[in-house]
């Protein structure tokens, strides 16, 4: 099933643009300060919930000024209907209506590739900017961690994605010779919390600036 008719391009290209937090080689070890200018957790939580509002605002001002939104729009409401008959025909087992739709697959292909290239041209623009905001701007302002959950936040096995400190994270920061990252378990990352804020304000940002996927 393809990504576009699936889900809104905006949300995939904001995940691949937080992934690049995680790229092996960019940061020598954890992102954060152990004496931050911003001191508490609750000045730092709200400090980088208002970055996140701010970055998000600047992404979607940037994607409407360059991406029309109204093709966007008409090119995924095509799309989408023409994915919802296919897909009944194949629950009908109505090969005739299958083969003639399938007809148009190469077209519609077509179409789902223009729509990633014109949400793309936004990302090449905030991509950097993002990344030397993370790794330049950041680190210095705010603690390794600046909220905490009340469970763990990694469902991702092995380790690679994780939002929260574990038991074995916080053992390591007592650890002589190394960064007093974690005090407790269930800490969000200052960069983790930065995620669930960016995820929790850009649905409000985007239907506010009219930039949502929504074809309704």
């Amino acid at each position: 099933m393809q990504w576009g008719l699936t889900m809104e391009h905006s949300i995939l290209f904001d995940f691949i643009n937080i992934m690049a937090l995680q790229i092996p080689g960019l940061s020598k070890g954890p992102m954060g300060s152990a004496d931050p200018i911003v001191k508490g957790m609750i000045p730092a939580a709200f400090g980088i919930m208002f970055i996140s509002i701010g970055l998000n605002l600047l992404n979607a001002l940037i994607k409407r000024k360059m991406v029309d939104q109204d093709k966007v729009k008409r090119l995924l409401k095509e799309t989408r209907a023409w994915q919802k008959e296919r897909m009944a025909a194949f629950k009908s087992k109505d090969q005739e209506k299958t083969d003639e739709l399938n007809k148009k697959s190469a077209y519609m292909n077509k179409m789902n590739m223009e729509i990633m290239q014109m949400n793309m041209r936004p990302m090449m623009i905030t991509f950097l900017p993002l990344i030397l905001v993370f790794y330049f701007v950041l680190p210095p302002l705010f603690s390794y961690t600046v909220a905490v959950s009340p469970i763990s936040l990694n469902f991702i096995p092995g380790g690679f994605f994780e939002l929260t400190c574990t038991a074995a994270k916080v053992a390591e920061s007592q650890l002589p010779g190394h960064p007093n990252v974690c005090h407790h378990v269930n800490e969000l990352y200052f960069w983790a919390w930065y995620f669930l804020s960016s995820a929790a304000f850009s649905g409000i940002i985007m239907r506010v600036t009219k930039t949502t996927m929504d074809t309704s």
